[in-house]
């Protein structure tokens, strides 16, 4: 089995997730940025990971889900700057699969990432109070996505890979 994982990242924490996916991985593997793929031609599976930015999927990702996932084995990892369990992140995570419709999808993965500190600062400056309380929270991400949380996507790489 072939099997890719690609990604996109911004700050470093969805390709931190990526190399530990693709370290846990059995067989033939290729890890590469999203923005080198053209498509999933020749793979058996893909993992295709992105940060969440401004509450939904990034633009780049919507598009080559769409264009790139029909009749494909994927599974998505994802990571954002709010613990997990929180309750509005589902509402932001879950255009992946209207984007990636005819892909066969065997898993989903987010974690929390470290928020970066611009993020942080822009934050703290809006006049959105949710906004401001989204920045307050920014330093306890520090560290994130820390070894437990790429303890679980390793196991999530395994537990897909069995699936395909």
């Amino acid at each position: 089995m072939k099997t890719l994982v690609t990604y996109m990242s911004q700050t470093g924490n969805t390709k931190k997730i990526a190399e530990a996916i693709y370290g846990e991985l059995e067989g033939e593997k290729a890890i590469k940025p999203i923005s080198e793929v053209k498509d999933l031609e020749g793979y058996d599976l893909a993992f295709i990971g992105f940060p969440i930015l401004q509450f939904d999927i990034p633009p780049v990702v919507k598009n080559f889900l769409s264009a790139s996932t029909k009749g494909k084995k994927i599974a998505i990892f994802m990571t954002h700057a709010v613990p997990e369990g929180f309750e509005a992140i589902h509402s932001w995570t879950g255009s992946y699969e209207q984007a990636a419709a005819g892909a066969k999808i065997l898993g989903a993965f987010d974690c929390q990432g470290e928020l970066a500190q611009p993020i942080i600062d822009m934050l703290l400056k809006a006049d959105d109070p949710q906004m401001k309380a989204f920045g307050e929270m920014g330093p306890s991400t520090k560290g994130q996505p820390d070894e437990s949380r790429v303890k679980k996507a390793k196991a999530f790489a395994k537990e897909v890979q069995a699936k395909a």
